[in-house]
């Protein structure tokens, strides 16, 4: 290592120990500060939502701060936050006044107050997260020393990724499925390695000159995450498996070479694993910004801290209606987890109707126009009470994980579509009226289902002589909707990088660059030459935990390369070898389409939890290009999604290693292993099920009736057997819904010219046009019950609790949060094993009334046919 990079990284490794002295230094600081900011920096806490304790941590790090360093980080600051709508708009005008103000720093002992409160500020932002959500659970402090990669914490790790993957895999196919969540492998490794760490002698070995110890000590924060990052990476099925099901199983297209060990490990080993070459490349855009938060890695941080930062918790909080809380976060923790657990055999058990409380269908329960615009079911849920049911509260959003912002315009996206499916549907528009209002499901000219199997052959290929006999498919108003929407989002969501995120891309790509050409660190040389690049290099300084993970040697890029170049070569010889009748360069596409979207996907995902799915563009140019052959738009399907998809979650665990200073190159391997580990374990589950008699029939036994692969199917042959250009190219019945593509780009336009304009307005701020369209994809079959119930809770958490009762909300929030998405999880697989597979069942009103009437049944539409009619286009007018 060159001595001016070895320097450099025992500055960094200095910094990350030293800062812990700073604790101290704070505490002792923070009882004599008191009121000694007010009243000048009384404003800036509020806004700013600090902690006392933050505050005075701040106050000492200013004092080392120059007005020139002073400026420079603000500028930078401004830089990023100006336009971000979760950064106080009151700070952004006070750093304006600031910057803008040449006296300031011509005359500075002229304006010492403004000066020390940027400092402050500076300190704040710069040596702590800027957002009050991540300050209150992501420590900004580490200890290089504490044990990571330990024997316990692999043992653990990976026994829970076989367990959370064969549990995911068995019951994929059941209907309702059986999925546990990341978070219960998290609360369960905790008992079980506290009782490895006073049981295991501290016995061990020495690997490269590092001792490896079975006990290496108390079991702490940093091993928890790690394991909880490997069963997060193996708790998803293998998205190929879907493609083995349709095409091993004889009612869907019979090809029974499908069933081959050697095939079906190919294409999923290449398809879990394509996804980590991106997402080390999009480190740069997706985990190092500070303004990439992961709202969701948040709750799972929670709930490690929960375990194991007790100690640094706020001895007491100040509540509403002048109560004192001193509970601490475990104990409150246990108490919101069993109460959830028992309140969740309610809704999902014992009363059915608090999930779907669409009281004013029951009113008239055969009113049509009540149950399509109120009900729960299968309406279009319009009803200011429609649940009490937290699962379903949380679908879409979790309100005490993802900002308000985002969950407002989520919901304003949902309510403005409302009323084009309403307008569709009431005017017979596309021939909606004679389906049902809000539907996922395909239908031919006699309102009936789709039946695909009569428009292929044998070979599961298109007839056109069949397809001309039969019907074209029809969707319903809502389904028309959403594709629309689709089209819209993918446009928006470039724009919206373009437009709003440029300067961090620009950055991110010639640090990308930089990596590639090797060069020497460019801190050193941009502060040498003095030049404007210098402003762009604080980018990643700014953030503290950029600063701390310095400590730790970073992930070679030729890794992750590596990594790339075995998927391509699995997948390609897995379509190849095999009578797929698919072009190996599939793989390629997929990475093609994931380098477009990755960025700005990514980027409106890590800021606002709010994720846009590639799949329907997927499937949509696929279908384009092999018009005609279900199977090979399947695996442009898998790839154009999966690829995306996968590099998101991967950096989302990146940025939970990231907050837990857990070193890259562990965070690596522990991606690694348990993905390859699952994927095998995936496989042999697969191999198993396939053989069960009945498997995916209305007979098949334990419920397994595979929903999943049939949507999947009838995906299929509507994308890749129909294909999209009968039923959205020139004279396609749905062709007018393209106008979404440039829909998408004029509305992002619109508003960021008027953030240009208006750029202090809170409600542009505010505004997410990318969300707001992502909102508007969340019907067919859901609809607005889904949404609407997060509002007010958000609304309390993040509007009353946390402007008013910071200390508290930092305290619970996000313990509440994992809480109950832990009591769910357990709860539903406790009903499910001592109960359901039983087919033990409560028969009474309560359970009976939700699949009753129009709104349960979703039979009822607005025109009938005559006997023997059929709508749309005469027989022989279609091709």
């Amino acid at each position: 290592m060159p001595e001016a990079e070895k320097a450099e990284s025992e500055k960094a490794v200095a910094v990350a120990k030293g800062s812990n002295e700073s604790i101290g230094q704070a505490n002792i600081a923070s009882s004599s500060t008191g009121d000694s900011h007010a009243p000048e920096l009384r404003e800036a806490r509020e806004a700013l939502n600090v902690t006392e304790a933050d505050l005075a941590e701040a106050t000492q790090i200013a004092r080392g701060f120059t007005l020139d360093d002073t400026k420079r980080l603000m500028a930078q600051v401004h830089k990023q936050h100006s336009r971000d709508a979760d950064f106080p708009v009151q700070i952004i005008e006070k750093i304006e006044s600031f910057l803008h103000n040449e006296d300031v720093f011509s005359n500075p002992h002229n304006h010492a107050h403004l000066i020390e409160e940027m400092k402050i500020q500076a300190a704040l932002i710069t040596n702590n997260s800027p957002y009050a959500e991540v300050r209150a659970v992501v420590d900004n402090h580490d200890d290089p020393s504490m044990p990571v990669s330990t024997i316990r914490a692999w043992a653990m790790g990976i026994f829970f990724a076989c367990c959370i993957s064969f549990i995911n895999a068995f019951f994929d196919v059941r209907l309702p499925s059986i999925t546990v969540i990341a978070t219960v492998p998290q609360l369960l490794a905790y008992p079980l390695d506290k009782f490895l760490e006073r049981v295991l002698p501290d016995v061990g070995f020495a690997l490269f000159g590092v001792r490896h110890s079975l006990n290496p000590g108390p079991f702490n924060k940093k091993e928890h995450m790690l394991i909880t990052i490997m069963s997060n990476v193996a708790k998803s099925v293998p998205y190929t498996n879907y493609i083995v099901w349709i095409q091993v199983l004889p009612q869907f297209f019979n090809q029974p070479w499908a069933i081959s060990v050697e095939y079906q490990v190919l294409i999923a080993l290449s398809t879990n694993f394509i996804g980590y070459g991106l997402a080390g490349i999009c480190r740069r855009f997706l985990v190092y910004p500070a303004s990439c938060v992961w709202p969701s890695s948040l709750v799972t941080i929670s709930l490690n801290s929960a375990f194991h930062d007790v100690s640094t918790e706020a001895p007491s909080v100040e509540g509403p209606f002048g109560s004192t809380w001193t509970m601490p976060r475990l104990r409150f923790f246990s108490w919101a987890f069993v109460l959830m657990f028992v309140y969740f055999w309610f809704p999902n058990y014992l009363f059915a109707a608090l999930s779907y409380f669409s009281w004013m269908t029951w009113i008239a329960p055969n009113n049509i126009n009540l149950a399509n615009i109120t009900g729960g079911s299968t309406g279009l849920g319009l009803n200011p009470l429609p649940t009490f049911d937290w699962n379903i509260l949380t679908y879409h959003i979790d309100p005490l994980m993802v900002p308000f912002f985002s969950t407002f315009n989520f919901f304003l996206g949902a309510l403005g579509s409302m009323f084009i499916i309403i307008a569709f549907y009431y005017s017979n528009a596309f021939n909606t009226a004679y389906l049902p209002i809000n539907s996922n499901r395909p239908f031919d000219h006699f309102a009936q289902p789709y039946n695909v199997s009569s428009i292929i052959d044998a070979r599961g290929i298109f007839d056109a002589k069949k397809y001309e006999a039969y019907s074209p498919p029809f969707l319903s108003a809502s389904n028309i909707v959403t594709y629309m929407f689709f089209f819209a989002v993918y446009s928006a969501t470039v724009a919206y990088g373009i437009l709003y995120h440029r300067h961090d891309i620009t950055l991110g790509l010639r640090d990308v660059w930089t990596s590639v050409k090797q060069w020497r660190p460019r801190l050193r040389k941009r502060r040498a030459s003095g030049t404007e690049a210098e402003l762009e290099e604080d980018i990643n300084m700014l953030d503290v935990h950029n600063r701390l993970m310095r400590a730790y040697p970073e992930v070679p890029e030729w890794w992750y390369m590596i990594c790339l170049a075995i998927a391509i070569t699995l997948g390609m010889v897995g379509t190849a070898a095999w009578p797929t009748s698919t072009t190996p360069f599939v793989v390629l596409y997929g990475i093609a389409l994931c380098v477009v979207f990755i960025i700005p996907i990514g980027i409106i995902m890590a800021m606002t939890g709010v994720q846009v799915t590639l799949n329907v563009l997927a499937e949509f140019i696929g279908g384009v290009w092999v018009e005609g052959n279900a199977i090979a738009m399947c695996f442009f399907k898998s790839y154009g999604y999966v690829t995306c998809a996968h590099a998101l979650s991967f950096s989302a665990d990146s940025k939970l290693a990231h907050y837990l200073k857990i070193p890259p190159r562990f965070t690596f391997w522990a991606q690694m292993v348990p993905t390859l580990v699952s994927t095998f374990i995936s496989i042999a589950v697969l191999q198993y099920q396939v053989h069960i008699e009945n498997i995916c029939t209305r007979d098949a036994p334990f419920r397994f009736t595979c929903p999943g692969p049939n949507t999947f199917f009838t995906a299929a042959v509507f994308w890749g057997t129909v294909g999209p250009r009968k039923i959205w190219g020139v004279g396609g019945q749905y062709a007018i819904t393209l106008l979404g593509f440039p829909f998408g780009v004029l509305l992002v336009v619109c508003f960021f010219l008027l953030s240009k304009k208006w750029p202090k307005n809170p409600v542009i701020r505010n505004a997410h046009p990318v969300v707001m369209m992502g909102g508007a994809l969340s019907w067919a079959p859901l609809n607005l019950a889904y949404i609407w119930p997060a509002v007010p809770v958000a609304a309390f958490s993040w509007l009353y609790l946390k402007k008013r009762y910071l200390g508290l909300w930092s305290k619970y929030n996000y313990v509440t949060s994992a809480a109950s998405s832990c009591a769910i999880a357990i709860s539903g697989i406790v009903i499910f094993f001592a109960l359901q597979i039983s087919e033990v069942e409560l028969k009474w009103w309560g359970n009976r009334v939700v699949g009753e009437g129009c709104d349960g049944t979703g039979d009822c539409v607005l025109k009938v046919l005559p006997d023997g009619e059929y709508f749309g286009p005469r027989i022989g007018e279609f091709h």
